[in-house]
């Protein structure tokens, strides 16, 4: 095997036309080996290879600067610098990030994960080489998915006023996650119809240098257009066309499905994985296809990530003309929801936690200064074991501080749906729910929720208070047996509500309570047991606050941070106890 030899990019110099056509194939090898093994991104990697070959064997890296927009794409960059066996070993596999990482290689710009990052970082560090009087070049690369993203915009903007060396390699498969969304996207179309030579061109009329590749899956062609443009002396744009999924037929023919795959068996493309069982996905769904049929102003929004939410294309087909996909612009989604509110629809917008962080303006301005009726569900939120990149813990810090925002922890599958159904019928707040991450039945349903900040007594007894927020609550049930082991009959309590303190029910706890317990599924920093704890402070009632530390964690899994933060019931009992004494 050629990967074999490659300790480095210089070693991909020596190389021939042919062997570097082999290494491509080894290449899209280690992909699918990987990704069939562990999961991660399919298509994105498979439709580059020829590009990072291109580039390595063009460029002088590390000395010359590659950014990779969001990740997707840099699997064949780290076996070509020097961790191919991170796709071929086993044991190797999960010592690799699935997304670029500085602390893996000098080869490694930045850590990056979300999408339209990599214009913006390029200027920087072409400003800081001028400045500096250095001479190395720097390059980008951004796939048209990401060209939908406000940041993308700002970077090319800025990119196109730089007086020196600035490559930007735009990856257009006519693909997002899912299809491509937005008026920037006929241009694009426009481009690859003419070959290039279209007079209406957004890139030049920005002011950059410009070069079309049909082709760029051609490995001779791109290396030639690279040595070409290696060396410009003002911003460029190279355009080139390539095919997601290419080398896989599967990924080739769906590109949407294998954008990203759990783990798969390679011949006939099913999923090994045990995805089976009653999920979110389908439940949201569900509530809202039938919400969609009694309620013509139901409007579904996500930002170019439909099937993260199960929105397969004939779910979003059910919706009709009230699904809107803005593309991946999160700021977009949040504040056109507020409008849509504004207008007389009622607008929900599905979104991951680790995205909702784009957009914090939008939900703080255009959302509740204004005060607009949407609904915003956040999925994938609480403790993983993600990549850096990709962690949902820290939207409760986030989102529970603004005003006028109500923010609800269901604890189970019925609760979840009693909130979604108030949300929608309510007309006084922009209400932001947590989706449960497993489902379970939790907590007592109620048919309205505007009495805010009114806590769910579960069970009373005394000593000791439990109160188990959202996902946390079978935990919180689990801590009540265990102390029932020890001879005390606590208090079990249903926050529900993330932004609010309920100070009636808090101040009957002081009677009789000595300790009160909060669990929640996040980081506790600014976190809803911090804001317990607050009111308590001048009282004689102690405080334990139980969640996630302030940190970044990349891929520790889930059990050990579980025992790290001290959450397992045995510890979390073990505490209270030793409180006690």
């Amino acid at each position: 095997m050629l990967l074999e030899t490659i300790n480095s990019p210089k070693d991909i110099k020596k190389l021939s036309l042919t062997e570097l056509q082999q290494l491509a194939q080894e290449i899209r090898e280690g992909i699918l080996n990987r990704d069939s093994l562990i999961g991660g991104h399919v298509g994105p990697n498979l439709g580059i290879v020829e590009t990072i070959i291109a580039l390595h064997y063009v460029f002088d890296t590390p000395k010359d600067k590659i950014v990779y927009d969001v990740s997707h794409q840099c699997y064949p960059h780290k076996m070509l610098t020097g961790r191919w066996k991170g796709f071929f070993d086993t044991e190797e596999m999960r010592k690799i990030s699935g997304y670029t990482n500085p602390a893996e290689s000098e080869y490694d710009s930045f850590i990056v994960g979300h999408t339209s990052t990599s214009v913006s970082l390029a200027t920087g560090l072409a400003k800081a080489r001028d400045l500096r009087g250095e001479q190395h070049k720097v390059i980008a690369l951004i796939g048209d998915g990401s060209l939908s993203g406000g940041e993308a915009l700002e970077g090319f903007s800025n990119a196109a006023v730089l007086n020196g060396n600035i490559l930007i390699i735009v990856n257009d498969n006519e693909m997002s996650i899912a299809e491509n969304h937005g008026g920037i996207y006929n241009n694009l179309r426009l481009l690859r119809e003419t070959n290039g030579a279209a007079e209406c061109n957004m890139f030049k009329a920005w002011g950059f240098e410009y070069r079309y590749v049909a082709d760029g899956n051609n490995q001779e062609n791109m290396i030639k257009v690279l040595q070409e443009l290696k060396d410009v002396k003002k911003p460029t744009v190279l355009h080139i066309h390539t095919l997601k999924g290419k080398g896989y037929a599967p990924a080739e023919e769906n590109k949407e499905r294998w954008h990203w795959s759990l783990p798969f068996n390679r011949k006939t493309g099913e999923i090994t994985a045990d995805i089976s069982g009653e999920n979110y996905n389908d439940i949201t769904y569900d509530f809202l296809y039938t919400r969609h049929q009694q309620d013509k102003n139901m409007v579904v929004i996500s930002a170019g990530t439909p099937g993260a939410y199960g929105l397969n294309p004939e779910r979003r087909a059910s919706f009709g003309e009230n699904y809107v996909d803005v593309g991946i612009a999160e700021e977009q989604a949040v504040a056109m929801a507020s409008a849509l509110a504004k207008g007389g629809c009622r607008p929900v917008f599905m979104v991951y936690s680790s995205f909702l962080q784009r957009t914090y303006d939008q939900l703080s301005q255009d959302l509740a200064l204004n005060n607009n009726p949407a609904v915003i569900l956040v999925f994938s939120a609480g403790i993983s074991g993600m990549d850096a990149t990709h962690l949902g813990s820290f939207d409760i810090p986030l989102v529970a501080n603004i005003p006028n925002l109500v923010y609800l922890a269901p604890t189970g599958k019925e609760e979840y749906l009693a909130m979604l159904n108030w949300g929608f019928k309510q007309n006084e707040h922009p209400v932001v729910i947590r989706v449960p991450l497993a489902v379970t039945k939790g907590g007592k349903a109620e048919e309205s929720y505007a009495n805010l900040n009114r806590y769910q007594l579960v069970k009373q007894g005394s000593k000791v208070a439990v109160l188990a927020l959202g996902s946390f609550f079978e935990l919180g049930e689990s801590v009540m047996a265990e102390l029932k082991e020890q001879g005390i009959d606590a208090t079990l309590i249903n926050p529900r509500y993330i932004t609010g303190v309920d100070e009636k029910l808090l101040n009957e706890l002081a009677k009789n309570h000595q300790v009160v317990a909060t669990l929640e599924n996040g980081e506790l920093d600014g976190g809803f047991g911090q804001k317990i704890a607050s009111f308590y402070g001048a009282s004689n009632v102690k405080v334990l606050n139980f969640g996630a530390k302030k940190e970044f964690t990349d891929r520790v899994p889930y059990d050990e941070l579980i025992k790290r933060y001290h959450l397992t019931t045995e510890q979390i009992t073990a505490d209270i106890l030793a409180v006690l004494k």
